[in-house]
């Protein structure tokens, strides 16, 4: 462990969430509207849908969100509590209670924002066979306010912090709340990390996604994401490659550090894209009876590759990390870890 870990070195925005894991089957997504692997936030139709988890499919609490699941696989992996910090906003109620101690748990420093306004959120995780549909009811996520960033006690965490990261997803939350994080972290010379982390956000949030991408020093998607911010930005390209390439040349705020591009592809390799290179990480295809859930495969990637990042190792270390962590947790129900890390850089 390099001697620059410090507590705190690692600041997290998202939604805090509590998801609600069960396996369905395909009639149940088509009662509700649902794609098998897509990610959607809840409309009043989806409403009835979590009482009905609860309590007909024997489903599991575990904590969600997808920064805090990246930041509590970074965590197991560091095995060094309180490394990152995360902010985001729950209910003042049970549910809440439960996040918080299942966060505590797996080491992250959570410093919530409360609201009377609101029950904690919920995400509804319907797997069906090797895909996972999310509907996410943000709830009290949604009353994250950037005041509860500038009182001084926690301006002092955002200050100690070296590394942020946000997901898109906070985008349809607090953008002011975004933006003060990326000039924050432009101005004090930090790196600022994002990602695209849902189809619907670049065709539906494209503005304030826009305002933030000048600021991101490293940019994180999948196929299916990098494909809806192409269509976005009416660019032809289908082909991962050529996107990415794309995406690097967005215009940057912080010319001294150039952009890095990182887009996963399911079983296919791991793209890393740079100024001057584009690179392929091979990912390990697991057996159809070894994958339990894919849902967190993505967040635990960004884990696994925060691990090393903070810790300064090469972006290879940092994407094989990545891909060891998710390997892991699609291997488990929901994003949950268990034992000690063995990742071998």
């Amino acid at each position: 462990m390099s001697e620059e870990l410090r507590k705190g070195i690692l600041v997290g925005c998202g939604n805090p969430l509590l998801d609600i894991s069960a396996t369905v089957d395909d009639n149940f997504l088509q009662k509700y509207d649902l794609k098998p692997n897509d990610a959607i936030l809840a409309a009043e139709k989806h409403m009835p849908l979590y009482k009905e988890l609860v309590e007909k499919y024997n489903a599991e609490f575990i904590a969600g969100g997808s920064v805090q699941n990246s930041l509590r696989v970074c965590q197991w992996m560091l095995q060094k509590p309180n490394t990152a910090v995360f902010f985001g906003c729950i209910g003042h109620d049970s549910y809440g209670d439960i996040l918080d101690e299942r966060a505590r748990s797996n080491g992250v420093d959570v410093h919530y924002q409360r609201t009377n306004d609101a029950p904690t959120g919920t995400c509804g995780v319907l797997i069906t066979g090797t895909h996972r549909s999310l509907c996410a009811n943000l709830a009290a996520a949604n009353h994250f306010t950037i005041d509860h960033l500038l009182t001084p006690e926690k301006q002092k965490l955002v200050d100690n912090a070296e590394y942020f990261y946000i997901s898109g997803f906070f985008l349809t939350v607090s953008p002011p709340s975004i933006q003060h994080i990326a000039q924050h972290s432009h101005k004090h010379n930090r790196t600022f990390l994002m990602n695209l982390s849902a189809p619907f956000l670049s065709q539906f949030f494209s503005e304030p996604l826009m305002a933030a991408l000048p600021y991101v020093d490293i940019l994180f998607g999948n196929e299916l994401e990098a494909e809806a911010f192409a269509a976005a930005q009416g660019w032809d390209d289908k082909e991962m490659k050529e996107i990415g390439k794309k995406m690097l040349a967005l215009p940057k705020q912080n010319s001294n550090r150039p952009r890095i591009v990182v887009l996963t592809q399911g079983h296919l390799p791991v793209l890393l894209i740079q100024e001057h290179s584009i690179e392929e990480f091979p990912v390990e295809r697991l057996e159809p009876n070894e994958i339990v859930d894919t849902n967190g495969a993505g967040d635990a990637f960004v884990g696994g590759f925060l691990a090393q990042y903070i810790q300064k190792k090469p972006l290879s270390v940092c994407i094989r990390s990545g891909i060891w962590a998710a390997r892991q947790i699609i291997q488990r129900s929901g994003c949950t870890f268990d034992g000690l890390p063995y990742f071998k850089e």
